[in-house]
């Protein structure tokens, strides 16, 4: 499968610290593999189109993804710094998404 990344989350991926930055390559690799059928905890389904990479870590990382067209396209990329999603950084990847679509 196809990887794209938007421009956002490549900038965003730069400013990480590279061991984390390693462990993004690794995900984006198993990605490629396994598209949106990647497990838990490497991958978690957040509604029927938006997936989120979890890079965990000492920065925990969480990229937003879908799959359309037989491609996986990375939408948004955040620092994970609560318990819970916030809902601005899903609201974010959504209105991305739907600018795809």
């Amino acid at each position: 499968m196809n990887i794209i990344v938007d421009e956002s989350v490549q900038k965003f991926v730069r400013g990480l610290e590279k061991p984390t930055i390693s462990k993004y390559t690794r995900l984006t690799d198993l990605l490629e593999k396994f598209g949106s059928q990647l497990p838990m905890p490497y991958s978690k389904k957040i509604n029927n189109q938006l997936f989120e990479l979890r890079i965990r870590g000492q920065q925990e990382v969480r990229i937003f993804y879908t799959t359309y067209k037989g491609q996986s396209i990375l939408l948004h990329g955040f620092i994970k710094k609560t318990q819970k999603t916030p809902a601005r950084e899903i609201e974010t990847a959504m209105m991305k998404l739907k600018v795809l679509t």
